[in-house]
């Protein structure tokens, strides 16, 4: 039979990459028709950037020589980068800019490519690759790697746009946007929408050239954002295919922790009783000021939970993009004497595999701060959520999960890690207690529908479930 190649261009965002990466497999098990290149492009923040940001080398070396079926192509860096001033302004901006600079390399890459190639894939913020894919003759589709509701609220933004032209302020009223069921307080809409400096006009910007694709990816599955999804079956977007839980459950693409530790933590997780300990994890990005995590250690003491807190330290101010790194001693940013006083009931910890954790029988809630692929582990695993948000589109998960799905306890859906506000020990205490306690009625509902929604992810992806039929539907556009 003849091949038919897929060409991938994953922006280099951790998260971005790993659940493209364990995608692209997918589709290589799904039919034997496909091979797939990856366009890999520098991230353009490096550790010897003069402004000091840096990112982690991208984790495309696990698919590398997984099988001569998938080749991966690093791409230099463009000719002609936009300024580092406009950083300053908006980092979605910036990003997207650099990425469209790339356009003359990927065109190249494309074009050497010996065989037929039937689709473009592109990550959200490659949406301007779009327009090489149409100079090629080639479909471009969207690889959404976030849910349905962020989707809704993209286009939201780009009709905002096409019909005021203004940036929203978050001084206005609750919003009633046709993608979710409740109205949407201004405080959960992505930090971008409120940017006039390119942030709001170039998200919108994007949304808008989603509608040039052939179809729109999403790892989502369609009983777990059935309204939205429902809306978003409207003229002018192009098919939605639903294709997920997409989730890297071995951690193969992952940063590695130290193994000392992670046996530590899995010999005392044996030790605890079965859905009695509630896990503290923040993403790859995640970190708290010193005011902060004194509260966290409060409330955690006070709520008398088990518990296991990955903490991390922040990057230093003139650092901004820097990723947090692992405490030298703990004991440094914690109460005096805290370690002591949970010692047997608590854990606090550096960097670990998150969904190793979430996989095991002792962990009975999970505060997070919702970034998608977290999200979708947790809902994998069966864990109830306690939602603290902190950047990107998590405000808008966040709001997701407590107020249309009900699978999460609020701790504070509109909060933002550079806001300047500090959640309290006693809310902390408030929504640990609620999620793991038996006699509380809200967390009881949250664990009901976990239970509930965990099964249908499960069943979504094999055969005949809905995600596996939309799966085989983009397939055979694909191939058509």
């Amino acid at each position: 039979m003849e091949t038919a190649e897929l060409v991938f261009v994953p922006s280099s965002g951790v998260g971005h990459l790993v659940s493209t990466i364990k995608f692209v497999t997918q589709f290589l098990d799904r039919h034997r028709r496909f091979n797939a290149t990856i366009l890999v492009m520098k991230y353009p923040f490096t550790p010897t950037s003069t402004d000091g940001i840096s990112d982690p080398p991208p984790p495309t070396a696990a698919v590398s020589p997984a099988t001569p079926r998938i080749r991966v192509i690093h791409l230099p860096l463009p000719p002609d980068p936009p300024s580092r001033q406009i950083l300053s302004q908006s980092f979605e901006k910036y990003y997207s800019l650099y990425i469209e600079s790339y356009k003359a390399l990927v065109k190249n890459a494309i074009s050497d490519i010996a065989v037929p190639v039937v689709g473009l894939v592109l990550d959200l913020f490659c949406s301007s690759m779009i327009d090489v894919g149409n100079e090629l003759g080639v479909d471009s589709y969207i690889f959404f790697t976030s849910g349905a509701g962020f989707l809704g609220s993209m286009f939201h933004i780009e009709t905002r746009d096409r019909q005021i032209g203004v940036e929203f302020d978050k001084s206005e009223a609750d919003s009633i946007i046709p993608y979710f069921a409740h109205p949407v307080p201004m405080g959960v809409l992505p930090q971008f929408a409120f940017n006039g400096g390119g942030g709001f006009s170039s998200m919108a910007l994007h949304a808008r050239k989603f509608k040039e694709s052939k179809g729109i990816i999403v790892n989502t599955f369609a009983e777990l954002e059935p309204y939205t999804l429902s809306s978003l079956s409207e003229d002018g977007i192009p098919p939605i295919y639903t294709v997920g839980p997409v989730l890297d459950l071995e951690s193969e693409n992952r940063p590695t922790p130290d193994e000392n530790q992670s046996k530590e933590i899995r010999v005392w997780l044996d030790n605890q009783p079965p859905s009695s300990v509630v896990f503290l994890c923040f993403g790859s990005r995640g970190c708290f000021t010193p005011a902060q995590v004194m509260e966290v250690a409060k409330g955690l003491e006070s709520s008398g939970v088990r518990f296991l807190w990955s903490l991390r330290r922040p990057p230093p101010p003139h650092k901004k993009f820097e990723l947090p790194s692992d405490y030298t001693d703990l004991n440094d940013v914690l109460p005096e004497g805290f370690r002591e006083r949970v010692k047997g009931k608590g854990r606090v910890c550096g960097w670990v595999r998150q969904v190793d954790v979430l996989a095991h029988r002792a962990i009975g809630g999970f505060v997070s701060h919702c970034g998608w692929n977290s999200v979708l582990e947790s809902i994998w695993h069966a864990v109830p959520l306690v939602a603290w948000p902190q950047y990107a589109e998590q405000q808008i998960n966040a709001f997701v999960l407590v107020r249309e799905l009900k699978l999460a306890v609020e701790m504070k859906i509109d909060y933002h890690r550079d806001c300047g506000y500090l959640v309290t020990a006693d809310q902390i205490e408030k929504a640990i207690r609620s999620l793991m306690a038996d006699d509380d009625a809200a967390g009881e509902e949250v664990r009901k529908r976990m239970k509930e929604i965990s099964r249908k992810s499960r069943n979504a992806v094999i055969h005949g479930g809905s995600s596996y039929i939309s799966f085989q539907n983009l397939i055979d556009i694909m191939l058509a």
